[in-house]
């Protein structure tokens, strides 16, 4: 199994993460995307040190929407932190997460755009994916999508679709990935599991975007990452799948969008010539 987005080097972990780990591993799960804070220090040398741990960690970074007020007066300067990032780490799977939050509005809108515009521009430099957190801002993020795929290619994933069915489609047409977490098991999701049903199934991941949004029979609960099982076993039911060949696209996709060799390949070229 693979969880595709969780937040694992954060605080909420600190005091268990050994046991945190070892229950995800005797889950089955294979790998886990660790989302890191790119402006917090702290939680990348906690994020370091859990990729050393085990090879089935890996690791994307970037300025989270709440966090762009930080670079408002000047917003390449996220980008040119996210790159340090990426220099210091090589392995980094992808940018993220980024993107426009326009619910809580913790940065101005016009800091949230420039700051995710910044950030895919990288991505686009890099070839590196993205992973897009978008609340309440649908039209603007994929306006600003379209924009920088006008430019270059871009890849992503939608993490945490939380949309209906005619917005999953829009976000497919974009070519990214949807991601799905626990709330597709939440008992008033109803839209959400029929926008699960109609979705590419070339384009299906799932997450626990742990520690927030636990599943059922765990809501309430700070989630991790051996839970996915849960939203696995929910997004087969709605599949008509069995939980394996569910497991087996999963991976799958997982690794066509967030294959290393891309990126890797990407800097030591760039670095033979000069």
């Amino acid at each position: 199994m693979i969880d595709s987005h969780c937040h694992l080097a954060g605080e909420e972990f600190i005091a268990d993460l050994d046991a945190v780990v070892a229950r995800a591993r005797a889950a089955g799960l294979e790998r886990l995307l660790v989302i890191v804070a790119a402006e917090d220090d702290a939680e990348w040398a906690r994020a370091l040190s859990l990729a050393a741990t085990w090879d089935g960690i890996e690791l994307a970074t970037g300025i989270h929407p709440h966090h762009a007020h930080l670079f408002a007066a000047d917003p390449a300067a996220a980008a040119a932190l996210v790159a340090r990032r990426l220099d210091a780490w090589p392995a980094v799977r992808a940018i993220g997460e980024i993107g426009l939050d326009y619910h809580y509005d913790f940065s101005p809108r016009d800091a949230q755009q420039a700051v995710f515009a910044a950030q895919m521009a990288l991505a686009q430099a890099r070839g590196l994916p993205v992973a897009i957190h978008t609340r309440e801002a649908e039209a603007d993020t994929l306006a600003a999508i379209a924009s920088a795929q006008a430019a270059a290619p871009l890849r992503g994933v939608f993490h945490c679709f939380t949309g209906d069915a005619a917005t999953a489609a829009r976000a497919a047409a974009t070519g990214f990935y949807l991601s799905f977490a626990g709330i597709l098991t939440f008992p008033r999701a109803v839209e959400l599991r029929e926008a699960l049903r109609g979705a590419p199934l070339d384009r299906l991941l799932v997450e626990t975007d742990a520690p927030y949004l636990a599943p059922v029979p765990h809501r309430g609960k700070r989630n991790e990452p051996a839970w996915v099982q849960t939203t696995l076993e929910a997004a087969a039911r709605e599949r008509g799948m069995a939980v394996e060949d569910l497991a087996r696209v999963v991976r799958r996709n997982y690794d066509g969008l967030f294959a290393p060799q891309t990126h890797v390949a990407q800097a030591l070229s760039s670095d033979a010539s000069r």
